[in-house]
């Protein structure tokens, strides 16, 4: 297929790139141009704007910073809307609030577009592996469509349901995650000041009711599991500016839909709290940071 694939940054590139090796034509667009040169270097063509990559493709795909970045690409005059001809499927796979998502998929709806909110979960490693989950907000006839090419960088395409479920989906899980992390930190710190070993507080979390993803597979203890951004200085993984930032969205959305999130405010507040410190690059999972008495 002819694809436009506009972000190319930790995500989008590997995203991009793993099309581009199961044989789709890419015409690519990103503001950082070392970006757009790496694709090159690997067959795709680069375009001088959204709306130059989306005018002769099938498909565009985007991966954007946020929810401005995605109203612009979309909707300005250089944007992907001024530019795709008619019959262009649309796909964002940013992760926004689902205020946006519906308003840009309206948008494009009224002009005849097709559109597909459809982040994304498995950071940086599954984006290159191409074992992505894609969360889906879509009409289930689009989904069907998009679901073999959603294929090529993910291994779970799941439909959520209309137009902004997808990002419901992904702000909920993220939501979750932040709280998850904040409860396993506590209690790691905790048995380490009451004088248990991490490794053996770890294990029997691990086969009891305490255990979760952040504490089975991502611990934040350093030592505990070797290849956990905790055993390497909290490097590589999910930022903690990223993951506040979707603690952001699940709290604005909150208020938006008068849903009680007192677990969630307290996360982002948290982790406000370490990015304030200069740890907003660190992996997420150096909120331990804030209770250890030596970080």
């Amino acid at each position: 297929m002819k694809i436009a694939f506009i972000g190319l940054g930790n995500m989008g590139g590997p995203m991009a790139r793993n099309l581009v090796k199961a044989g789709h034509t890419l015409t690519v667009f990103d503001v950082v141009k070392a970006n757009v040169d790496a694709l090159v270097a690997v067959g795709a063509t680069a375009a001088g704007s959204a709306k130059h990559a989306a005018a002769a493709a099938e498909v565009v795909i985007t991966m954007l910073p946020s929810s401005p970045h995605v109203k612009s690409v979309y909707l300005g005059d250089e944007g992907v809307l001024a530019g795709a001809a008619a019959g262009t499927t649309l796909i964002d796979s940013s992760t926004i609030d689902p205020a946006t998502a519906r308003e840009v998929a309206a948008a494009a709806s009224t002009r005849g577009f097709a559109m597909a909110d459809a982040p994304v979960s498995g950071g940086t490693g599954g984006a290159e592996a191409g074992t992505l989950t894609f969360m889906v907000g879509a009409e289930p006839q689009l989904f069907e469509r998009v679901k073999p090419l959603l294929g090529h960088m993910g291994k779970n395409i799941v439909h959520c349901g209309g137009a902004g479920t997808g990002q419901v989906a992904k702000i909920c899980n993220n939501m979750l995650l932040g709280i998850a992390m904040v409860g396993v930190a506590e209690a790691m710190n905790l048995g380490v000041a009451l004088g248990i070993d991490p490794k053996v507080l770890a294990g029997i979390i691990n086969t009891s009711s305490g255990r979760c993803w952040s504490s089975d597979t991502y611990n934040p203890y350093p030592g505990v599991l070797p290849n956990a951004p905790a055993s390497r200085g909290y490097t590589g993984g999910f930022g903690t500016d990223l993951m506040l930032k979707d603690l952001g969205l699940a709290t604005d959305a909150a208020k938006q839909a008068k849903a009680s999130v007192v677990m969630g405010a307290t996360a982002q507040q948290l982790y406000q709290l370490l990015s304030s410190q200069g740890a907003g690059a660190q992996d997420f999972s150096a909120i331990i940071n804030l209770l250890r008495k030596t970080p």
